[in-house]
């Protein structure tokens, strides 16, 4: 088991760490990669799929609340490792994020039972963990699947400390239908296929090999998301559908009138 900042129950975690993301090509990720050998492990799963359900109410509010960068903010998911069904072990997990810190609460259960108790909001075991769950889905009302998203991800964590891991993410797909880690994993893709997301989880601060690499290839953090960058494209869609055409044509009794309308 990993020592530090994760503390582990039976079926439950808490982290505390920092979280920091980087935009990638390949070329530069192989480059990293190589670089690692030396001072990180790749972790025991090698290469996995990821798929992740984000909750949110009808109206968005709590990834249009993130997006405005406030001191707080949190995340509702379900997730699991490659495509499920209803006897899969899945995890509940409630993300909070303070002064760039990130304090993420998780809860293992079967899909089924994640399902019944998101949606149908049936009782399950009384924990810290679940109370902070319960009252996310309290405070925020009609909180329903949203957007499902799936990515393969590589991660290694460093020998001399196994709280600083780094993830590289490709082949990130999202869709807002077929809302169940069931379905399989399909989507519209996120990222051109020569980028890599990467993201550096640290409890302390990022050692002197990686400062140097980073500074040598002039790559920067980034704020990317991928829920909020797939709800940018919701958004946009919408309003599209919502927007009449620039002319459209007016009839009046006899008269036909041309409106110029912009949105």
């Amino acid at each position: 088991m990993r020592k530090g900042k994760e503390t582990l129950m039976a079926d439950q975690m808490i982290f505390k760490r920092c979280e920091i993301k980087y935009m990638l090509d390949i070329t530069q990720a192989e480059l990293l990669k190589n670089q690692m050998k030396q001072y990180m492990i790749a972790d025991e799963h090698g290469v996995s799929t990821i798929c992740s359900l984000y909750f949110d109410t009808p109206d968005y509010l709590l990834i249009q609340r993130s997006m405005e960068h406030p001191v707080y903010k949190e995340k509702l998911r379900l997730r699991s490792y490659g495509t499920a069904d209803k006897d899969t072990t899945v995890f509940v997990e409630l993300k909070k994020k303070y002064e760039s810190v990130v304090y993420k609460r998780r809860i293992a259960m079967t899909e089924d039972e994640a399902e019944r108790y998101l949606l149908f909001h049936e009782k399950v075991k009384d924990t810290q963990i679940t109370r902070e769950i319960d009252y996310c889905l309290k405070n925020y009302k009609k909180l329903a699947p949203a957007v499902m998203l799936s990515y393969e991800r590589e991660a290694f964590y460093a020998k001399d400390d196994h709280e600083f891991r780094i993830t590289f993410d490709q082949n990130i797909l999202w869709r807002n239908y077929d809302l169940s880690l069931c379905k399989g994993i399909y989507g519209e893709a996120i990222l051109d296929k020569n980028k890599v997301l990467m993201e550096v989880k640290t409890a302390g601060a990022i050692p002197l090999w990686m400062v140097h690499f980073l500074t040598e290839n002039q790559i920067y953090k980034t704020s990317f998301s991928k829920y909020a960058t797939a709800y940018r494209t919701i958004y946009a869609r919408e309003q599209r559908r919502s927007c009449p055409p620039e002319n459209f044509f007016v009839f009046t009794g006899d008269e036909v009138v041309q409106q110029a309308i912009k949105c």
